[in-house]
């Protein structure tokens, strides 16, 4: 039924027109002429004798000679009805005043005085000429070097523009100003909504703000409110920002243009700002419409920022062009300019003034709620088992953004098949962890007694002053199992903090110090293997002593330039600078002390630990609560958690 109706619709087009056909047709009869005016059809080869009898007969009209050694003997009219020609006059191809035979004759001198010599002899009639001819073939050799360079520039200007694109195989040359951005309409739909994005609250109440906009836009016109030209989401890499635009093209459901900031580029002078108006055009046309820009820092970077080796100027005039368009935009037309960076510091400010990117959404990497409801979107597809905990994945996965989690539950899916296991099990999760985080298990690596004994002391010397220093983050899980570049790693469970303070930051340096303390107390000698730690609490002492004014000699002075205009500008004097230096050193210096001081005190348990290390290679938090007993400071958690319940009870 629907196939009859498609073929009855009168605006239907029965055919698609292409230039190429012509170019097709103009080639057959150009051959086509070629072959019907060749000669080679209606003439026959004679030899010597037959010539010359043919000759002597007086039937012979003309003889044109053909590139010195061909004779073309044309018969006269009158000698046609003759019986010996009759064969070849009845040929489909022979026509008249044609040549009818052909004779090769070799030297041309001597041929020519033996005609004159028969025409002298039998007074003959027939007139004599020449002339020089070329094959089809010949010329179609000639011809062929501009024929494949013809050939070779349409093919790469139709890869240049996209061949893909509108206006046929001839006019491919002439799009390649056009837009690139990949349309969502009715025809096809975004299937993505914001039920598909986990977390996101704050940014999903901004969004859904301008999906209303679209979808009625007189509940705020009709107060005087003007509908905002653009939204720019911000955030590190994948949070979920190009997730969170394909959501706003589901929900509005109104045309919605996609594209990449690179999209914009080519290497034609002019083109990007062609684009850019090509695609602005367009919203315009389908209004009200989502134009949705990604990682538009390619062509967004600040104007004239790095004086030093010039600007951009293709780059600057798409850029121009674009803050041109989104300033012309009339408040009735309804577009609405979506784009996403994680690079919104090197983004020029007219483009984030407001008025053209009037509110910038900010996608932070999860919290622990945001994770948990990550994970529970995907998982959807996979086969779990009963022992899955969501609730403690999302505790063990802190900094992991929407991209790493699905990564991870990928990664778990995979583990569980690899052992041919029915379901997913709680354990493949965690594998799926180490192997995200700490890299691929090296099961051949060689390690000698000796190494692996220091090793097993340096992790449990991590291990045990996290354990006993308050704000330290409590341990899940040590193992001296080799994975990517380390050769083993603890796993801990830190507190997702707004704010940290100076104690919380010297206790998780003294922790990072534990491993070469305690190479320090058992073995007398010291190692390389502390580079990582070594590495990570410089950082932390520089970051306290000259970002955060943590530190009481300096005070509360900060050297951080979040501009980034002073990156080759020291903001300080050669006198400070030693004494951030010598701050550094004792910070240090005081928490590796602290730390040889916890392990001293419990040094049978850290030997008693770093044996249990080495006979089961992999630990967990429960073995830590037989050695050491319970955390004291996770008991006060417990007991304050339980009287703020209290509390609330007896208010209510």
């Amino acid at each position: 039924m629907s196939d009859k109706n498609s073929n009855n619709k009168p605006n239907a087009p029965k055919f698609k027109f292409n230039m190429y056909w012509v170019y097709g047709a103009i080639f057959i009869a150009f051959i086509a002429i070629s072959f019907l005016n060749d000669s080679a059809l209606t003439t026959k080869k004679i030899s010597t004798n037959k010539f010359y009898k043919i000759l002597e007969s007086n039937d012979v009209e003309r003889i044109m000679i053909i590139n010195k050694n061909i004779a073309e003997v044309y018969i006269k009219r009158e000698a046609l009805t003759k019986e010996e020609y009759k064969q070849q006059t009845k040929s489909p191809f022979f026509r008249k005043g044609s040549p009818m035979f052909e004779y090769n004759f070799g030297d041309l001198q001597n041929f020519e005085n033996k005609l004159n010599a028969y025409k002298a002899k039998d007074s003959l009639d027939f007139d004599t000429d020449s002339d020089t001819r070329g094959s089809l073939l010949d010329s179609v050799i000639s011809f062929l070097p501009f024929i494949l360079l013809i050939a070779i520039w349409i093919f790469f200007m139709r890869r240049m523009s996209g061949a893909s694109g509108g206006g046929g195989a001839g006019g491919q040359i002439f799009n390649i100003g056009k837009s690139k951005a990949k349309l969502f309409d009715n025809d096809t739909k975004v299937k993505t909504s914001f039920v598909d994005v986990a977390g996101l609250e704050g940014a999903k109440e901004e969004v859904q703000e301008i999906v209303d906009f679209l979808k009625s836009p007189e509940k705020y016109t009709s107060l005087g409110g003007k509908i905002p030209k653009g939204a720019l989401l911000v955030g590190p890499p994948g949070t979920g920002k190009t997730l969170l635009a394909k959501a706003v093209a589901g929900e509005a459901g109104v045309p919605f243009f996609s594209l990449s900031g690179s999209d914009f580029v080519e290497m034609f002078v002019g083109v990007g700002a062609s684009r850019v108006r090509d695609l602005f055009k367009q919203a315009q046309q389908k209004s009200p419409s989502i134009i949705f820009i990604d990682e538009i820092d390619a062509i967004g970077r600040a104007r004239g920022k790095n004086s030093m080796t010039g600007g951009n100027d293709e780059r600057e005039n798409t850029l121009n062009q674009l803050l041109t368009e989104m300033d012309g935009f009339g408040t009735d037309t309804n577009v609405i300019v979506l784009a996403a960076t994680n690079r919104a510091d090197v983004l020029d400010k007219a483009l984030m003034r407001a008025g053209r990117f009037d509110r910038q959404i900010y996608v932070d990497l999860p919290d622990l709620n945001e994770r948990k409801a990550i994970f529970e979107v995907h998982i959807k597809p996979l086969k779990l088992a009963k022992d899955v905990n969501l609730e403690f994945l999302a505790q063990q996965t802190p900094g992991f953004s929407g991209a790493d989690i699905a990564n991870m539950c990928n990664e778990a899916a995979l583990i569980a098949a690899r052992n041919n296991k029915k379901s997913i099990h709680h354990q493949d999760f965690l594998d799926a962890v180490d192997r995200i985080v700490g890299g691929l298990e090296k099961k051949n690596k060689v390690i000698t007694p000796k190494e692996k004994e220091t090793i097993a002391f340096h992790e449990a010397g991590h291990a045990t002053v996290s354990w006993m220093l308050e704000h330290a983050a409590p341990l899940v899980k040590v193992t001296i199992v080799p994975r990517g570049q380390s050769l083993g790693a603890a796993w801990y469970l830190p507190a997702e903090r707004m704010i940290v303070q100076t104690e919380q930051m010297l206790d998780e340096m003294c922790a990072t110090l534990g491993g070469r303390a305690a190479e320090k107390i058992i073995f007398n000698k010291i190692s390389t293997g502390a580079l990582s730690d070594l590495e990570k609490v410089t950082k932390q002492a520089r970051a306290m002593v000259t970002v955060y004014g943590l530190n009481e000699k300096v005070g509360n002075i900060t050297y951080y330039d979040s501009s980034g205009q002073d990156a080759f500008v020291k903001p300080y004097s050669e006198e400070t600078a030693k004494t951030i230096d010598k701050e550094i050193s004792s910070m240090i210096e005081e928490q590796y002390q602290r730390a040889i001081s916890i392990l001293e005190e419990n040094r049978e348990k850290l030997t008693t630990l770093a044996n249990l290390l080495l006979e089961k290679e992999v630990i967990f938090k429960d073995d830590l609560v037989k050695i050491f007993g319970e955390r004291p400071f996770d008991k006060k958690e417990e007991e304050k958690a339980g009287q703020e319940e209290t509390t609330e009870e007896n208010n209510s």
